[in-house]
C-alpha cells in the first residue's frame, strides 16, 4: 500500500510539474523583458526548485564518451558483455588498437547495490579508463525485474561475482566499492576454498563494512537498533502494476533515499537554499554543480526485499563475515583460505558512513595472506564519497592503487603457481 500511495502522489504532482516547467521556461526566455529582472529570475528559481523537488529522478546515463589514453583521445562506448536478470556486466570499450589495450590490466569494479545506481562510480571509472581496461557491474532496479526472474539475495549476489570474476579466467582485479566489499571478499574466500584457478590477479576493498563493529557510525546503528522484523514489517513492500517487477517485494528506492536526505537534512536545505540564490544571480557554473550532484544522488532504485533483508542481519545485526559464521549457501565462508590474491583496503579518515577500521579488518581474517600481498592506505581530509570520487582519489588513492595492482600484475602468475604448488 505503501508504494501504491507513493505513485499516486507522483501522478497527482505530474500536471502541477508540467506547468512549473512550462512556466520556468516562459520567465527564462531571453525574449521576456522580466527574464532580464530580479523578480524574473527569482520566479524561475522557484519554479525550478519546485519541479526538481517533486520529480522522480530517472537513471543517469554513464556520459563517459571520450578519455586520454596512452597520448591520445579516445572514445568510450559501454557495451554490455554479460547479462542477468538483476546485473548486467558493462564493459568500457575504448577505441584503442588491441595490443595496445591488452597491456592494461583489466579491473571489474562491483557496484554498490544499496539503493544508488551504478553511475555513482562513473567518475571511479572514467578516472581508471586512461591506463586499465574497465568494467563495471551495473546492477539492474528491482521493480523492472519480473518475478518469473526468481529471488535475489545476498547468497545470489555472491553468486553473480564469482561468476564475473570467473569470466576473465584469472586475469582480473577486482575492486568493491562501499556496500560490495563484504560479497566481494565472501566470493574471493569461497574461490580460494575450493582452489579455484580463476581467482583475481588482487582484490582492493575501498570503504566497506567488512567488520561494522569497528568505529560504529549513525548507519551501523540504526541498522542494529531495530529488530528484523520491524525492518520487513515497515520497509518492505510491494512493486506496484504496471511495473514489470509487480507484486515483488522491496526495499523500494524512495524510503532509502529518504533515510540518505535524513542523515545530512541542514546540508540539502542549504544546499538547495544556495541553487535557489545562485539562480536568481545568475551563477550558472554552481547552479550546474548542483544539477549534476543532485541529479546522481536522488536518483535511486528499488532493492530485493530479500537481498536487503539477508544483508542487514549478516552484515549490520549478527556481523557474521568478522565472527567467522557467514555462510553461503550452506557453506561455511573462510577468508583465511585466501592465499593467493593480494589485498588492498582503502578507507577515509571522515568517512560517517564506514568507520575507520571496517574495512582494514579484512586483512585480520586473512591469516594466510603473506604480509608482502597486503597493503592500507587510510586517505585524510576525505569523507565516504572522496574515498573512490573527486580529486584526493584521483591524485593520492588512485596512484596507489595503481601501484599495487601493477604490481601484482607482473608477478602473480609466478607466485600463483609456487602457492598452488605447494598446496
Amino acid at each position: 500500500m505503501l508504494y501504491h500511495l507513493y505513485e499516486l502522489n507522483q501522478a497527482a504532482l505530474h500536471p502541477a510539474r508540467a506547468a512549473a516547467e512550462a512556466y520556468r521556461m516562459m520567465w527564462r526566455n531571453p525574449l521576456n523583458p522580466a527574464s532580464h529582472t530580479v523578480v524574473g529570475r527569482g520566479a524561475a528559481a522557484a519554479l525550478e526548485l519546485f519541479e526538481r523537488s517533486t520529480r522522480r529522478y530517472r537513471k543517469p546515463d554513464w556520459e563517459i564518451d571520450r578519455v586520454s589514453a596512452h597520448g591520445q583521445t579516445v572514445s568510450v562506448k559501454p557495451v554490455t558483455i554479460l547479462a542477468k536478470p538483476f546485473c548486467n556486466l558493462v564493459h568500457f570499450q575504448r577505441d584503442l588498437p588491441p595490443a595496445v589495450q591488452k597491456k592494461d590490466p583489466k579491473v571489474l569494479l562491483v557496484a554498490p547495490m544499496a539503493g544508488h545506481f551504478a553511475t555513482l562510480l562513473r567518475g571511479t571509472a572514467r578516472d581508471l579508463l586512461p591506463d586499465h581496461d574497465v568494467y563495471i557491474t551495473e546492477w539492474i532496479d528491482a521493480r523492472f525485474v519480473p518475478r518469473v526472474a526468481g529471488h535475489f539475495d545476498l547468497d545470489t549476489y555472491i553468486d553473480y561475482i564469482i561468476e564475473f570474476i570467473e569470466a576473465f579466467g584469472g586475469n582480473v582485479h577486482v575492486v568493491g566499492v562501499c556496500q560490495p566489499t563484504v560479497p566481494v571478499f565472501a566470493a574471493v574466500s569461497l574461490m580460494e576454498q575450493r582452489r579455484d584457478r580463476n581467482v583475481p590477479k588482487s582484490m582492493i576493498l575501498m570503504a566497506g563494512p567488512i567488520d561494522a563493529r569497528k568505529s560504529p557510525t549513525a548507519v551501523n546503528k540504526y541498522a542494529i537498533g531495530k529488530p528484523l522484523s520491524w525492518f520487513r514489517r515497515n520497509v518492505i513492500t510491494q512493486v506496484p502494476w504496471p511495473y514489470p517487477g509487480h507484486m515483488r517485494l522491496v526495499y523500494p528506492g524512495f524510503l532509502q533515499l529518504s533515510g540518505f536526505m535524513g542523515m545530512n537534512l541542514e546540508r540539502h536545505v542549504t544546499a538547495h537554499h544556495d541553487l535557489f540564490h545562485n539562480l536568481i544571480q545568475g551563477d550558472g557554473d554552481s547552479a550546474d554543480k548542483h544539477r549534476e550532484f543532485y541529479d546522481e544522488f536522488l536518483a535511486v532504485m528499488d532493492l530485493s526485499a530479500e537481498y536487503y533483508l539477508q544483508t542487514i542481519e549478516t552484515v549490520f545485526m549478527e556481523h557474521r563475515l568478522p565472527r567467522g559464521v557467514m555462510h553461503h549457501h550452506g557453506i561455511p565462508v573462510d577468508p583465511s583460505k585466501i592465499k593467493r590474491v593480494p589485498l588492498m583496503t582503502v578507507e577515509g579518515h571522515k568517512d560517517d558512513i564506514t568507520g575507520i577500521g571496517q574495512t582494514e579488518a579484512a586483512h585480520t581474517l586473512c591469516t594466510g595472506l603473506p604480509q608482502s600481498m597486503r597493503a592500507h592506505h587510510l586517505q585524510e581530509g576525505v569523507g565516504h564519497y572522496g574515498v573512490f570520487n573527486g580529486t584526493r582519489f584521483r591524485k593520492e588513492i588512485l596512484p596507489k592503487v595503481r601501484t599495487f595492482m601493477r604490481k601484482h600484475q607482473r608477478q602473480k602468475s609466478v607466485l600463483r603457481r609456487v602457492l598452488e604448488r605447494v598446496a
